[in-house]
């Protein structure tokens, strides 16, 4: 069968019998646009193609399919009292035609074969179709006989879920979508719809529980242009978008979290903060919930959810006070909080549209307090805060004029304050402003450097997603000492100068696989810096004396580091007062380590901890996930298969092969972490000379006491280290003297009374 819906509701159906004789046939015919074509009058005299015409609908058809497995066809449009028809192809029901055609045979077949020349189409008979009803009428629609669910989307943007044998009212509806909907898909596999929307976002639902697993808008998924066709492909779970340029979308579902691994959130968490007033750690997820930790013990004591209704939430804050709690969505606004009980105590929003919301801080400039919010509308919003407002949905103040004729080109994804008028944003094209809240004019401008191995016109991802303000050097910005610290690309950091104009007077990579840099933290007296990347380790650095003033051209003392999470970390936040460090990631959890990367707890684990008692934390253990993953394994020449064991043996054999000599503080913290196995080898040689020496000799035995110590097992490293005593030489042991003489010998009588 081919079939197609035309601009007067109607269905038409070209059934063919012999399809490939025909087809072979009708290739023969003359070419148009070197094709081989025949119109559709030609086509249904052919004595092997019945031509079949029902008017369904009053309006055009929008989409219509033939499911083999219902034996019918599915066709729906813009109308709303027949939006949605189940039909069958022929009429098996119309008794009364099919006796007519049989008496008169051949001008049943003559009618049917002209019917696409004559008057008005017949309608089918009222119980050879199922008609639904639909508000404002059915765009597009999906059907499932596995799972008996048809699903239909439409100008209204709701997504609407049918019984199809039950007409009169829908089964459930889901309710996200901004813009109508354009595409529907089932995956029968797991029960999943995937929808797509003419502003070309994506979302995944699950259809059990009626909820949104997933959404993609049009700039996370880098779709352009008007939509004109999608196209779900089940094997590779994939979805084909046709718009400006073909989009190949991969659609991978989170899988669900192990039972043994212990999580925070059930959905990545996106961003977490450490209240000092009343000692609590409030984490907030992509699923828009709200999480209230105990910090002393990491007990859960309260949690909202829908905060932002199904909007992630991607950054909080608190006011000066720390009673209130202040977030951002994805939904483009900033809610304020009683988190202790979940009340919305006030909405700032822009009006019109609402863009994504990036960042947000809270600042006191000149007596005023402010909430600053950045994100995809390039702009900074300022909302001030204000005990007397009793309006619940608040708008920014005016943009300063330079944000409007200097301001950043492209989004903004963060944003720091430092007291008392400094404000720095950064945004994707690697520029970093620095602001004067006061006047709202531009302070200095910072340009962040391309990689000097990136080759012309290759693609740098050079957006810079932190900043951080190093506060005790603020005083010091005349005599160029670095007082701001952000990512870069390639996984660089960069320490600026607030000179306008300046390079960045030190920049390195601490990522030891060059991974991007997701997190920084300074301690309050910037001494030690914190950074985390990508790949979920965590690098310590002392930077006391580190870029104060003359260029640096090698990267500040590593003091350690450690594997916090397999996934890329979101937030670090250094409680210098309790010596922690707190992280977060969006492998869903949330966890506690000291500032020597001790593991403390994860939140959400059962086992309460005390953070004054270090018996209580789980050091010496590691999270599971950290043990088990490839990723975790330290980089050696021969675990990278860069050399072998024998080659690294014969180096050290070899006198003039030279060593590679240690720099200092790589030396120093080793020195200082004992506990940190470092992967050795033995030369040939050296072990030879240790097992002739041993024989008849032994080891002191005050020096083993250390062997009835417990391993201790910080770290990651699956190599542990060798320890060496010093051996003794002791009286040789000279041959049994006869005792036979004197009788004593017990067991040479023995051996005399048996002979």
């Amino acid at each position: 069968m081919i079939l197609y819906g035309d601009d007067q509701g109607c269905v038409n159906i070209l059934v063919m019998s012999s399809v490939g004789e025909l087809l072979r046939t009708w290739k023969k015919l003359p070419k148009a646009e070197n094709l081989p074509s025949i119109c559709l009058e030609s086509a249904i005299l052919s004595p092997t193609v019945t031509y079949i015409r029902w008017k369904v609908h009053e309006d055009w058809v929008t989409q219509l399919n033939y499911y083999d497995s219902i034996k019918a066809v599915i066709s729906a449009s813009s109308h709303e009292l027949t939006a949605l028809v189940i039909g069958c192809t022929v009429g098996a029901t119309n008794v009364e035609q099919q006796m007519k055609e049989i008496q008169e045979p051949g001008k049943g077949s003559k009618g049917r074969k002209g019917q696409l020349t004559m008057g008005s189409p017949p309608r089918r008979a009222k119980g050879d179709q199922t008609v639904f009803r639909v508000h404002k009428g059915v765009k597009t629609f999906a059907f499932s006989k596995r799972n008996n669910l048809l699903v239909t989307g439409g100008m209204d943007r709701t997504i609407r879920l049918w019984n199809p044998y039950v007409p009169s009212q829908c089964t459930g509806t889901l309710r996200s979508h901004t813009a109508p909907i354009f595409y529907l898909h089932i995956s029968e596999e797991d029960a999943k719809i995937i929808s797509v929307s003419t502003d070309n976002t994506v979302k995944i639902w699950d259809a059990e529980d009626q909820s949104c697993l997933f959404t993609a808008c049009s700039k996370a998924s880098g779709i352009k242009g008007e939509l004109s066709a999608c196209l779900y492909a089940a094997g590779t779970q994939s979805l084909y978008v046709a718009a400006d340029a073909l989009a190949l979308l991969y659609l991978k579902l989170r899988p669900p979290p192990e039972p043994r691994l212990v999580v925070s959130h059930m959905e990545p968490v996106l961003c977490c903060k450490y209240n000092r007033v009343f000692r609590q750690v409030v984490s907030c997820s992509e699923g828009s919930v709200i999480k209230v930790w105990d910090f002393e013990t990491g007990k859960q004591l309260f949690e909202f959810t829908s905060a932002h209704g199904e909007a992630a939430i991607t950054c909080l804050t608190f006011d000066d006070s720390g009673r209130r709690l202040v977030t951002g969505g994805r939904d483009g606004c900033l809610k304020i909080w009683n988190y202790n009980n979940g009340h919305c105590l006030h909405t700032l929003k822009r009006e019109g549209k609402c863009d994504e919301i990036c960042d947000c801080t809270y600042a006191e400039v000149n007596r005023s307090k402010c909430i600053v919010a950045v994100g995809w509308d390039r702009r900074i919003n300022v909302y001030f805060d204000s005990t007397e407002e009793l309006h619940h949905v608040q708008k920014p103040q005016p943009f300063w004029q330079d944000d409007i004729i200097q301001g950043h080109k492209e989004d903004i994804l963060c944003v720091a304050h430092c007291p008392p008028t400094l404000l720095a944003t950064a945004s994707y094209d690697g520029e970093i402003i620095v602001w004067n809240m006061s006047s709202g004019c531009v302070f200095c401008k910072l340009h962040t450097p391309l990689p000097t191995d990136c080759t012309e016109g290759g693609a740098v991802d050079t957006s810079v997603t932190q900043v951080v303000f190093l506060r005790t050097r603020v005083t010091t910005l005349k005599s160029g000492a670095a007082t701001l610290i952000s990512n870069g690309p390639q996984g660089s950091l960069n320490f600026w100068s607030l000179l306008s104009g300046a390079p960045p007077p030190a920049s390195f990579i601490p990522s030891r696989m060059k991974s991007p840099i997701s997190s920084i933290a300074v301690t309050p007296d910037d001494t030690f810096l914190y950074v985390a990347d990508s790949d979920g380790y965590v690098y310590v650095y002392s930077i006391k004396d580190y870029a104060l003033g003359s260029p640096e051209q090698e990267p500040p003392q590593n003091m350690h580091h450690w594997r916090a999470h397999i996934k890329m970390v979101v937030s670090l936040e250094v409680i210098d007062e309790d010596r922690v460090l707190l992280s977060s990631s969006i492998d869903c959890t949330v966890r506690l380590w000291s500032l020597n990367g001790e593991y403390i707890g994860t939140f959400g684990q059962t086992e309460l901890w005390e953070v004054f008692t270090p018996a209580s934390w789980k050091h010496p253990r590691i999270p599971y996930e950290i043990l088990t993953d490839p990723q975790s394994l330290p980089i050696h020449p021969v675990l990278e298969g860069q050399s072998s064991v024998l080659q690294i043996i014969n180096s050290d054999e070899n006198p003039k092969a030279q060593k590679k000599p240690v720099p200092k503080h790589e030396e120093s913290y080793h020195s200082k972490h004992p506990h940190i196995a470092i992967p050795a080898l033995i030369s040939a040689s050296a072990m030879n000379k240790w097992l002739s020496q041993i024989s008849g000799e032994r080891l002191k035995h005050k020096h083993c006491k250390n062997l009835s110590k417990s391993l201790i097992c910080k770290g990651l490293s699956t190599y542990h280290i060798i320890n060496c005593y010093e051996v003794v030489s002791v009286p040789e042991i000279r041959e049994k003297l006869d005792l036979s003489v004197l009788g004593t010998d017990f067991f040479y009588e023995g051996s005399l009374e048996e002979n």
